[in-house]
């Protein structure tokens, strides 16, 4: 695709006057980095982190028979959650496989967003149309007319009551108390300059943070507005860090850690999928009748050193055996050494084992080792 084919973030012209380096991510220009992936990562481990997210998909499933559907087409029980509540769930094919992972908000008792990955929105939009037949309820795409902005990090929360409560904060419907008591996988709905707004304390990073749902007209301001609040302590942020962020939280990303190929199980997900909750979903008649119990499992792996194993490389057995592959590997920021995690054959799935990594063509021992590797305090 070329870069006059790609997708634009409304806040695209914010980002090339803040020097950013772009990248055709599942066919939008996103911005990769700012100045140095380390620098970006730290910041949203140490203060906090402002990443344009735009690129995501944003689907509103309306009606009296709203969370029924939802239970149709989703691996997880949507209806009985309460309102203000957001859920993660899986998208499964027929055959069991994923189509998606992605989180649902209960907005009001007949009114859900779910929120697809940028790559597989498509599919979900088709996925949903295509199970809603039958349902007193309607899938709208709101993708193309909906930004998101996220702000990840300890200093969050300080930063988002600044910005959106100072004295031209321009909100109604929040107040610094809602936000602070504001939990983990919660979201509080309001306006903004008088468009709606959703403030969610979601995210992809392992740190507390929130994201925020506005009209495409209203992200630039939204944005200056919450770099104006945070000053030095908030960080333009891009792709890279957001990647080696949600990977020492342990956190799949799809096309690495979840695909059509792999059953939910085999990444660890299958609490995921509601079996005793609910009646028949799509999908779950092919992933009853099936036995992953030999198939390759999800492992965190660490070594030691600066080199780091990479997305397909083999990993083996001390003896020079192949029993799996890295499906996301970094050297991290944080941590300091080589983290990956892999598909190993579930034998030597158990935390302690010594494995290898093939990277470049040189072995690196690492061991098994308990997810996530970083958690914040």
């Amino acid at each position: 695709m070329s870069t006059s084919d790609l997708r634009s973030t409304p806040l695209e012209q914010v980002h090339e006057r803040l020097g950013a380096t772009f990248t055709d991510f599942a066919g939008w220009r996103m911005p990769v980095r700012y100045g140095s992936d380390l620098a970006e990562h730290a910041a949203v481990r140490t203060s906090a982190g402002l990443f344009d997210l735009s690129h995501m998909g944003e689907i509103h499933v309306r009606g009296p028979q709203a969370g029924e559907l939802l239970d149709h087409a989703l691996a997880g029980k949507l209806s009985s959650m309460s309102v203000g509540r957001a859920k993660y769930s899986l998208l499964l094919a027929e055959d069991g496989g994923v189509i998606d992972d992605l989180i649902t908000y209960r907005l009001a008792e007949d009114h859900f967003l779910t929120v697809p990955n940028a790559s597989n929105a498509a599919a979900d939009l088709a996925a949903l149309q295509e199970r809603a037949a039958g349902f007193d309820a309607e899938v709208r795409d709101a993708s193309l007319t909906t930004a998101l902005i996220a702000v990840q990090g300890p200093a969050s929360e300080e930063i988002l009551v600044a910005a959106l409560l100072g004295a031209d904060g321009g909100t109604e419907g929040f107040t610094a108390e809602d936000l602070a008591a504001l939990s983990y996988y919660r979201a509080l709905a309001g306006t903004y300059r008088d468009e709606e707004l959703l403030v969610a304390r979601t995210g992809y990073t392992g740190e507390d943070g929130f994201e925020l749902y506005v009209p495409n007209e209203l992200a630039e301001q939204l944005w200056d507005q919450l770099t104006a609040a945070g000053g030095d302590r908030l960080t333009p942020c891009g792709l890279a860090c957001r990647d080696t962020l949600r990977l020492e939280a342990g956190m799949p990303l799809y096309g690495h850690e979840l695909s059509l190929d792999l059953d939910p199980r085999q990444a660890n997900l299958g609490p995921v999928v509601a079996l005793r909750s609910k009646e028949d979903f799509v999908g779950r008649a092919a992933y009853e009748a099936a036995d992953p119990s030999a198939l390759p499992v999800l492992v965190g792996l660490v070594g030691e050193g600066r080199r780091a194993g990479r997305a397909e490389a083999a990993v083996r057995t001390p003896e020079g055996e192949e029993i799996g592959r890295v499906t996301s590997g970094a050297l991290s920021p944080t941590l300091g050494h080589p983290i990956a995690l892999a598909l190993v054959r579930p034998d030597l799935a158990a935390v302690g084992t010594p494995l290898v990594i093939d990277v470049r063509g040189k072995d690196l021992p690492v061991a098994v080792v308990e997810l996530p590797f970083y958690s914040r305090a």
